[in-house]
């Protein structure tokens, strides 16, 4: 009789493992699906990122130094050619990785994944074919606030150098995802600069300084956290000027370290912030024979003539939505 049931107790005890068994297996492979579902509803992240530094065949490579000199010199602009240059003193206290992010391979952040596959190319605000050394110096005269760069010289042929072997990859004319910067929808209103000042201290100064002037690094010979404005900053001439440029960065890559899925900021604060940074006094760019093909002309374009009605200060903060649907 014991032994009767003793067989049914371990024949119970055995049956509760195996049910236990079954809804552990059945719990782990309804939560696999789960997963898996998830991963096909989200699209592909197949945007571009560009090689990191430590790939750069500096040793088996015969330029390999010369791409890594490239690399540096993106970096750290401001030590090689900045107001105490080590090499020249051309330029203003930025980085070019100020705006171009990572040495120009982080996504949505003005990065030269699509450089060397489209140059030489036309441009309209210079009204012809440029070439990259054009593009170049283009950024060293408007973003850099500073001079050209002798087309023969090693810190151009750095610089190429670096961006040709970025690029290698990439076919010729193909412009991959993430290349561009990622636009971000217009607001119903002109920005706000008064909002946009109040953005500025509850997210950007403790990094770029209540003045807006940035921290030194260091040595003093360049900037851990960029000015934005002032004698060092970027002129009224340079990209980041117009405001659908500074917004889109601000949204997609601030404050420092934002992942563009995970924004920080709303796109109403970017469009703010972005007018507040471009109300401050900054240096002149002499841009009269920019844009001469009026047609062509960017509606936040920030100073005229304009083929259109609406004032310079309407140009340069909006209402975009409401100037767009009255100009078609």
């Amino acid at each position: 009789m014991k032994a009767n049931w003793l067989i049914i107790a371990i024949s119970a005890l055995v049956a509760c493992m195996l049910i236990n068994g079954w809804r552990t297996v059945k719990k782990q492979s309804t939560q696999l699906d789960q997963v898996k579902q998830h991963f096909s509803a989200s699209p592909d992240d197949t945007v571009w990122r560009g090689p990191a530094p430590t790939q750069i065949p500096y040793y088996s490579k015969k330029n390999g130094p010369l791409i890594y000199y490239g690399y540096e010199l993106i970096q750290n602009t401001a030590y090689y050619l900045g107001p105490h240059g080590k090499v020249a003193q051309i330029a203003n206290g930025l980085n070019c990785q100020n705006c171009h992010l990572d040495a120009g391979t982080r996504p949505f952040a003005y990065n030269f994944g699509k450089v060397f596959a489209t140059y030489p190319m036309y441009r309209a605000r210079n009204d012809k074919v440029q070439t990259l050394q054009d593009r170049i110096n283009d950024c060293m005269v408007r973003s850099m606030n500073g001079q050209p760069l002798q087309s023969t010289s090693k810190e151009m042929r750095a610089i190429y150098a670096y961006i040709e072997w970025l690029d290698k990859d990439i076919p010729k004319g193909y412009i991959k995802g993430g290349t561009q910067v990622k636009t971000i929808p217009f607001m119903d209103t002109a920005a706000n600069v008064s909002s946009g000042k109040q953005v500025f201290i509850a997210k950007c100064q403790i990094c770029h300084g209540r003045d807006g002037q940035g921290q030194l690094d260091p040595s003093g010979n360049g900037y851990t956290y960029p000015p934005l404005w002032g004698k060092q900053s970027y002129n009224d001439g340079a990209g980041m000027f117009r405001l659908t440029k500074i917004a889109a960065f601000v949204f997609n890559n601030m404050p420092y370290g934002t992942n563009y899925h995970h924004p920080d900021l709303t796109i109403e604060q970017a469009w703010n912030v972005g007018a507040f940074v471009n109300s401050q006094p900054r240096p002149h760019y002499d841009a009269k024979a920019d844009w001469l093909d009026l047609n062509k002309k960017p509606m936040d374009y920030p100073y005229g003539p304009y083929t259109d009605h609406y004032a310079a200060f309407q140009h340069k903060y909006g209402p975009y939505k409401a100037m767009l649907r009255k100009t078609k």
